[in-house]
């Protein structure tokens, strides 16, 4: 079965709706320039209340090794996500802390070899997005998914991200194949508050797709 990522939750509630409603990973962002940026306390405070067979993701963008470190610490993360320009060293790295590491790759053209086999090694997933032109990720905007129709090459599970909502995702599955699907915008009322009928609407159509 697909699983369902409901990635930039900012608080407790939207995160409570998430888990009950069948999301495999909660996505808690740590990029300060971002709209959905989640403070250290909240995060610890929200994963308090997550229930164990949610995995909780925090999301950095070329955030130092120090920093991450020292957040995986403090809040319970399961898994980070690195969606800047991080090198596999840099990946490397943030695996040895004891965490699962999806490396996001901005998908521009049809995907290439060479945009995954530098990180294979270092990574436990891939995460495929709309890279966009100002913030890495979350630009609501879709991608071609015909791209990563073919994509043998790819030898860790991985994610298609952006501009995927309760309308299209029945779709982006068809096409792409994906074996893990990331939403963020796509089910919000704002940028800091999810629509719990939104996320109903896209977490049932992505369970039921055989």
């Amino acid at each position: 079965m697909i699983k369902v990522k409901i990635c930039g939750v900012t608080n407790a509630q939207d995160a409570l709706w998430a888990a009950n409603l069948g999301a495999d990973y909660v996505g808690l962002n740590f990029y300060p320039p971002s709209p959905r940026k989640i403070s250290n306390r909240h995060a610890k405070e929200l994963a308090a209340q997550i229930p164990p067979f949610v995995t909780l993701v925090g999301i950095f963008v070329d955030e130092p090794i120090e920093s991450i470190a020292k957040l995986v610490k403090s809040v319970p993360l399961r898994t980070v996500q690195l969606h800047g320009h991080e090198t596999p060293e840099a990946c490397a790295a943030a695996r040895a802390l004891g965490v699962k590491v999806i490396k996001a790759i901005g998908v521009r053209q049809p995907l290439q070899p060479s945009d995954v086999e530098p990180y294979q090694d270092n990574v436990d997933f891939f995460l495929f997005d709309n890279p966009g032109d100002s913030l890495p990720g979350g630009t609501g905007e879709t991608f071609n998914w015909e791209w990563l129709q073919a994509i043998p090459f790819v030898q860790k599970p991985w994610f298609l991200a952006g501009g995927l909502n309760p309308d299209n995702i029945a779709d982006a599955i068809k096409q792409a194949h994906p074996p893990a699907v990331d939403v963020c915008s796509g089910v919000e009322r704002l940028p800091t508050r999810k629509d719990y009928d939104a996320m109903k609407r896209f977490i049932q159509r992505v369970k039921s797709v055989r």
